[in-house]
C-alpha cells in the first residue's frame, strides 16, 4: 500500500511523511491510529485526525450530514477523551467514528461493557494505582519499553479479571527478559545503540575514545608538553609521546606503541598522525564491541518478540476500553438495545451537556417511530411536531436524541435508563438559527432534504424551522417536510411553534408539547421538560412578562412592561407573580 492511497494525503504530505519517519512507518502510524506519530513528523494534529478518521471510519462519518451533527459528534469526543488513560487512547478516541453495522455495533459495546464492569469491580485504591501505571507509559513515552514495563506492573498489581485477561496472559518470564534487553538498547535516532552501563568493557572503551578525542583537539599542547621535557632525537619524541598520552588517558603505553608511528616528518606531524592513527584503532574497537553486544541483546529480543507485541497490543486495548469504561461509569451509560424498525427511544434520557454542568438534571422519556421501550409513549408514529414554551427543552431534547443515536452508532452506551435505537443511513440534525433570507432558506432545504430522498433510514431533528423565513410559508414547507419524512419511511422530531397550522397531520405524525407551570421563586421559568404526548404546548409570554414587570428598575420601566401586561392579561400576570411569591 501507498501512503497516497489515504484519504487526504497527497504528495507533498506523502513526502513530508516519508522524509519524517519512512514509508512503512507512516503507514504503519496511520494503521494503529498513532495520531502523535504523525504530529511529530509535521502535520497538523486537526489534518492528522482528518486522515485518520478518514482511514479507520470514512463510511461512518458520512451519516453525520449536518454541520450541527457534527458538533454533536465532536462535543461527544471531546467529552469521551477527558477520560483517557494514556495519550494514545486519547488519540484512538479522537478518531473514533460511527459504526455502519449492527454486528460492529454490538461487538463495541460488548468490548466497552465487558471493560466498565471491570472498571466497577475494582476498589478505588487499585483504581488509582492502574491509573499512576497507565500515567507512567505516557511518562516514559510510549513504544515497546514503556509497553513491557506497564504490562509487568500490572501484572504486580493483580488485575486480571475482564478486559485484563490478555495483560496477565502474558509471559511475565519473559517480559522480564525483553525488558533489560530494551532497557539496554537505545533505539531512538535510527540504528540501535547500546546504552551506557550496560557492558563493561564497551564502557572502557568508550572512555578512552573520549579521552583522545579531547587530547586530539589539544593539538599545540600536547607538543608543548612533550618538547618541555627536553627530548632531541626522533625516538626519544615518540617514547615522551607514548608516555604523555598514557598519562593524560585510560590508555595503557602497549595500547598507544601499537598505534604510534614510527616515523614523522617533524613533531607536529608526529603527534597529529599518532593521535589519529590512534582514534582510528579505538573508533574500531568500540564499533567492533557495540555491534556484538547489540547482536546479543537484539537476540534475546527476538527470543522475546512474540511477547512484546502482545505487550503493546494488550496496553494499547486495555487502554482504550478503560477510557471509554471510565466514560461509562462518569455519567450512568446505558447499553442500548438495537432494533430493526425505524425509531428512536430513550425512557429517562439525560442531555450529557446539561449533566456536566449541573446534577440536577430533568430526566425525559421520549420515542419515535415503532419502539417498546416506553409503554407511556405512543408508539407507530414516524415524525412527532415538538411545541411548547419558550426556553422549555425543545432543542435540549432534540441534541438528547441526536447524542443518544450518535453515541449508539459509535458503539457506546447511552445516556438513558433504556433505549431502542434503529441503525441510520443519516442523521439530519438542525438547530434553529437567526438568519431570515432566501439563501439561508434554499442552503437550509438543500441540506435537509437530500437525505429524505437518499434513504429510508434518515432521521431527522428539525429545529424551528419557521426562524428562516415567513410564518406563513413556513408553515407549508414544514408541512411538506413532515410529509415527505412519513412517505420516505424516515423518523423524525421537528420542533416548531406552528403546530396549529399544520393540522390535521398526515397518519404516523402526532403533536407534543411542553408545558411551563409558572415563575419559581426567584421568578425564573417553572417548566415541566417532560414532553406531553398528543397535545400542542403553548408559548407562555405572560410568564415572561411577569418576570420583566417585577424585575423592571424603574417605574417608566415597569409602566412599559405594564402595558404588554395588559396585552397578555393583567390577571394571568398578577396571578403569576402571587404564585411566585413576588411582592412589587
Amino acid at each position: 500500500m501507498h501512503l497516497q492511497d489515504y484519504w487526504g494525503i497527497g504528495p507533498k504530505t506523502a513526502s513530508q511523511l516519508e522524509d519524517g519517519l519512512g514509508t512503512e512507518r507512516a503507514i504503519r502510524a496511520i494503521e494503529s491510529m498513532d495520531i502523535g506519530v504523525l504530529v511529530d513528523a509535521g502535520l497538523a494534529r486537526g489534518r492528522a485526525t482528518r486522515i485518520l478518521r478518514h482511514a479507520h471510519g470514512e463510511q461512518g462519518m458520512g451519516i453525520l450530514t449536518t454541520p450541527d451533527a457534527r458538533t454533536v459528534y465532536k462535543d461527544l469526543l471531546a467529552r469521551v477523551q477527558t477520560y483517557a488513560v494514556t495519550d494514545h487512547a486519547g488519540d484512538r478516541i479522537r478518531v473514533l467514528a460511527p459504526l455502519t453495522s449492527r454486528d460492529a455495533m454490538e461487538d463495541r459495546l460488548d468490548e466497552v461493557i465487558l471493560a466498565t464492569d471491570t472498571w466497577g469491580d475494582l476498589d478505588d485504591a487499585t483504581c488509582e494505582e492502574v491509573l499512576d501505571v497507565f500515567a507512567g507509559f505516557d511518562e516514559m513515552g510510549g513504544g515497546d519499553r514503556a509497553a513491557v514495563e506497564t504490562v509487568l506492573a500490572l501484572q504486580d498489581i493483580g488485575v486480571s479479571i475482564g478486559v485484563f485477561a490478555s495483560i496477565d496472559a502474558i509471559d511475565p518470564d519473559a517480559l522480564d527478559d525483553a525488558r533489560e534487553a530494551l532497557g539496554s538498547l537505545d533505539t531512538e535516532g535510527g540504528e540501535p545503540t547500546v546504552r551506557e552501563g550496560i557492558d563493561d568493557e564497551l564502557d572502557t572503551a568508550r572512555e578512552q575514545l573520549t579521552a583522545v578525542e579531547q587530547l586530539e583537539a589539544q593539538g599545540i599542547d600536547v607538543i608543548e608538553a612533550i618538547q618541555s621535557d627536553g627530548v632531541r632525537s626522533s625516538e626519544e619524541f615518540r617514547e615522551a609521546f607514548i608516555s604523555h598520552v598514557a598519562s593524560e588517558t585510560p590508555l595503557p603505553a602497549p595500547r598507544v606503541r601499537e598505534a604510534t608511528p614510527t616515523g614523522a616528518a617533524d613533531a607536529t606531524d608526529f603527534v597529529t598522525q599518532g593521535l589519529r592513527e590512534l582514534l582510528g584503532t579505538l573508533r574500531e574497537s568500540v564499533e567492533a564491541r557495540e555491534q556484538a553486544v547489540a547482536d546479543e541483546l537484539e537476540a534475546a529480543l527476538d527470543d522475546s518478540r512474540d511477547e512484546i507485541e502482545a505487550a503493546v497490543t494488550a496496553v494499547s486495548e486495555t487502554a482504550f476500553q478503560l477510557s471509554l469504561a471510565r466514560f461509562v461509569r462518569a455519567y450512568d451509560l446505558t447499553r442500548p438495545t438495537f432494533v430493526e424498525s425505524g425509531c428512536v427511544g430513550a425512557v429517562n434520557a439525560r442531555n450529557l451537556s446539561l449533566v456536566a454542568a449541573n446534577d440536577d438534571v430533568q430526566p425525559v422519556t421520549y420515542a419515535v417511530g415503532d419502539h417498546e421501550c416506553a409503554a407511556e409513549v405512543p408508539t407507530g408514529d414516524q415524525v412527532t411536531v415538538l411545541t411548547g414554551a419558550n426556553s422549555g427543552g425543545k432543542t435540549t431534547l432534540l441534541e438528547t436524541l441526536c447524542q443518544v443515536v450518535v453515541l449508539a452508532h459509535m458503539g457506546l452506551p447511552v445516556p438513558a435508563d433504556e433505549a431502542e435505537v434503529s441503525r441510520v443511513d443519516a442523521i439530519v440534525f438542525h438547530r434553529r438559527h437567526a438568519s431570515f433570507n432566501a439563501g439561508v432558506l434554499e442552503s437550509t432545504l438543500q441540506t435537509i432534504v437530500p437525505p429524505l430522498t437518499e434513504s429510508n433510514r434518515t432521521l431527522m431533528l428539525v429545529d424551528e424551522f419557521e426562524a428562516i423565513t415567513e410564518p406563513g410559508s413556513a408553515a407549508d414547507l414544514l408541512y411538506g417536510l413532515v410529509r415527505l419524512a412519513v412517505d420516505a419511511g424516515a423518523v423524525g422530531v421537528y420542533v416548531t411553534h406552528l403546530a396549529d397550522d399544520l393540522e390535521p397531520l398526515p397518519d404516523r405524525a402526532r403533536t407534543d408539547g411542553i408545558f411551563a407551570r409558572g415563575l419559581r421563586d426567584d421568578l425564573t421559568l417553572d417548566v415541566d421538560y417532560q414532553p406531553q404526548f398528543g397535545t400542542v404546548g403553548r408559548s407562555t409570554p405572560e410568564f415572561i412578562v411577569s418576570r420583566l414587570v417585577a424585575n423592571a428598575s424603574d417605574r417608566s420601566e415597569r409602566a412599559g412592561f405594564e402595558v404588554l401586561a395588559d396585552a397578555v392579561g393583567q390577571d394571568i400576570v398578577q396571578q403569576t407573580l402571587l404564585d411566585a411569591e413576588w411582592s412589587g
